[in-house]
């Protein structure tokens, strides 16, 4: 994409023959890129040749339309070191617009008064800033939002058109399979965010954070099937959105469950337990999770849900831990299934989660380097092998 930010041009110059070899397996891997990690891992340590997009994360909308770029650090110059480097290898760039609870500020932004300057600012930040297209994540986004929302897509989606090359649309998504469907077309991924399945919730068990199956387990409170990657996937797909235009979610943060009473282990400690006195439930990057509570005597695999976990037992009941986590197995297994189902990609949330600063080098992103390394042998074995 052209771009009139001088200071980007500066930095591609000084960046050209840093690229290693990109890998791409027909699959695509968009990586998400929280603006506030570039400090703790700063886009030189990042390996770009490892996704096919990189979404900057986040700007979020305000009720009147304007954009907020400051809230999650994505500044000019943070804007301007990811783009650069990321173009180098080869790889596209999206700005991200919302995030976490960011539905009022999208519901005001999208008002028939104010969507004409929201599209406007968010077409105007792509250009000026060298993105190449936009990432929609409004959240919660509930049925009553289906109409501004559609509006929103449409007239984004004209807007960037008016641009040339053309930019990208994607969407960070959980429900409205329907909508999506009828939406379909707008966008180049619709990205299931397949993660954060569980919580100490009334009438609940303990689960896992990003399982790929529900390994047919359902609630004994409800009799419904506990949440999957698969029955995402699978209902959006019987609303009729095509294979090909999802990706699914890898989570470089896991979910601590700690405590809780009345299980056959006294706190929590294994997937599928009830409780009489609840747990409580934390995310912690997979960094945190390695540093602190990994020990290969705690590990286990699911096999029936497509899950890694940690299992702490101790005496008594308020240091148990059940930590479900995505690990390079679990990477291995997403980009399988991804394949065998047809889809079009997958997802990382969050590549500074992932990231082990203190680690020797070679070491510092395993989870990021086995979903490379799968999807290279994923091209290598379909004969997609760059010549």
């Amino acid at each position: 994409m052209k771009t009139a930010n001088p200071m980007l041009a500066i930095v591609l110059a000084g960046l050209l023959g840093a690229v290693g070899t990109r890998v791409h397996a027909g699959l695509w891997n968009s990586a998400y890129y929280a603006g506030w990690m570039q400090g703790y891992l700063p886009a030189q340590q990042v390996d770009f040749t490892a996704m096919t997009h990189v979404i900057h994360f986040s700007v979020l909308p305000k009720a009147d339309g304007e954009l907020d770029s400051d809230v999650n650090a994505v500044t000019l110059a943070n804007s301007t070191d990811v783009v650069a480097r990321a173009h180098v290898a080869g790889v596209k760039v999206l700005i991200s617009v919302g995030g976490e609870d960011s539905a009022p500020g999208f519901r005001g932004a999208t008002r028939a008064a104010n969507r004409p300057r929201f599209v406007m600012n968010l077409v105007k930040f792509v250009t000026s800033r060298g993105y190449d297209g936009i990432d929609l994540d409004w959240e919660p986004l509930d049925a009553a939002d289906v109409g501004l929302y559609s509006n929103l897509v449409n007239d984004l989606r004209v807007g960037l058109n008016a641009i040339a090359p053309r930019p990208l649309l994607t969407a960070a998504v959980g429900s409205q399979p329907a909508l999506f469907a009828s939406l379909q077309g707008r966008f180049d991924q619709i990205n299931l965010m397949t993660y954060s399945f569980s919580g100490p919730y009334s009438g609940w068990v303990t689960w896992f954070n990003s399982p790929i199956y529900d390994g047919g387990y359902r609630f004994p409170s409800t009799g419904e099937l506990v949440p999957s990657t698969d029955g995402v996937v699978s209902n959006f797909l019987a609303h009729g959105v095509v294979a090909s235009k999802l990706g699914i979610g890898i989570s470089f943060y896991g979910c601590a469950w700690s405590g809780g009473s009345g299980t056959s282990t006294g706190g929590v400690a294994l997937p599928r337990q009830s409780w009489t006195t609840a747990p409580t439930a934390t995310e912690v990057a997979y960094s945190a999770i390695m540093s602190n509570y990994y020990r290969p005597q705690l590990y286990f695999w699911d096999t029936n849900a497509q899950s890694a976990y940690l299992s702490i037992d101790q005496p008594g009941s308020a240091n148990d831990k059940f930590i479900s986590y995505d690990d390079q197995t679990t990477c291995r297994a997403k980009v399988a299934y991804a394949n065998q189902k047809g889809l079009g990609g997958l997802i990382i949330w969050e590549l500074g989660g992932g990231y082990r600063v203190n680690q020797p080098a070679g070491q510092r992103d395993l989870l990021l380097q086995s979903v490379k390394q799968a999807l290279a042998n994923l091209r290598r074995s379909t004969g997609h092998e760059r010549k």
